[in-house]
């Protein structure tokens, strides 16, 4: 009996042990060229591991779909999610959170952007003598690049992107989108509007070839979501901890890698309207 007991106890070590050693892992939507994400997330690992006291690893992805599906099958435990991304997340993963968004994100937008030779102006209002060019979308997925910018064009011309362009096409990323416009492969597109003014800024995007020629009506979008049982797998607590850690964030070099001024709360309530629109567009099962 005694053998049995120290066996127990032994075995009780080990497993505290095993979860005290067990790395913290969280994932992004790959919104960017992959090199600049992992170059930029992988520094924010850095920092949740010093505020964490926890091993944390940045897992990188290929697509939003992968971010999702990393998240549901808890190969991740946090994510940087989009809009949208976010809310199938939460739905897949009970109890889960939305922790945090960038101060940009309460009010984000999106910008339709055009090749020069469209001859296409800047307007207050999205134009109408757009349909039969060529369009492409961000992910199929994507808040910014997809889910508003569609929800926008179908108010404006109550028809499906379909049937108003002569061609639509998904980059798959925002970084691709501006590319894609600027080398004239599609005459319009439409882009997070933060990742267009940093490649502007960083001179990535050739201005004389292609320009924005309108900014949506503001909407929610990125948010940090945390799996509900992170504090079962991580201890009572964890949950705020990394939502403090992440709102505690204040390194202008790191904040600019997203690019955000602050992190800001956010709850999940924070995303009805996204949820609306992906339902009524039927991009939720």
């Amino acid at each position: 009996m005694r053998w049995i007991a120290a066996t127990a106890a032994a075995l009780a070590l080990l497993a505290q042990g095993a979860q005290a050693e067990e790395t913290f892992r969280f994932t992004a939507i790959p919104d960017e060229d992959q090199s600049r994400l992992v170059e930029r997330f992988s520094k924010v690992a850095d920092y949740l591991e010093e505020q964490l006291d926890v091993e944390v690893e940045y897992v990188p992805v290929k697509s939003y779909g992968a971010a999702v599906t990393a998240f549901r099958n808890d190969q991740v435990q946090l994510a940087w999610f989009g809009g949208l991304s976010g809310v199938q997340a939460r739905r897949l993963v009970p109890d889960s959170r939305a922790l945090a968004q960038g101060r940009e994100d309460a009010e984000f937008k999106s910008y339709f952007i055009a090749h020069r030779s469209t001859g296409l102006e800047p307007a207050d209002e999205l134009p109408s003598d757009i349909n039969e060019l060529s369009f492409t979308f961000g992910s199929k997925t994507s808040t910014s690049g997809r889910l508003m910018p569609e929800h926008f064009l179908r108010q404006r011309f109550e028809e499906s992107p379909e049937a108003i362009f002569s061609r639509v096409g998904f980059s798959g990323d925002h970084s691709r989108t501006i590319a894609l416009v600027e080398s004239g492969t599609y005459e319009l597109g439409a882009v997070n509007y933060a990742v267009w003014e940093a490649a502007v800024e960083d001179e990535r995007v050739d201005t004389d070839k292609v320009e924005v020629i309108w900014s949506t009506p503001s909407y929610p979008d990125y948010q940090w979501t945390l799996r509900g049982d992170a504090d079962e797998r991580f201890g009572e607590g964890f949950g705020d901890r990394v939502r403090d850690a992440l709102l505690a964030m204040d390194d202008p070099e790191l904040l600019e890698s997203f690019p955000r001024s602050a992190f800001i709360p956010a709850d999940n309530d924070m995303y009805a309207p996204i949820e609306q629109v992906a339902e009524s567009l039927g991009l939720l099962r």
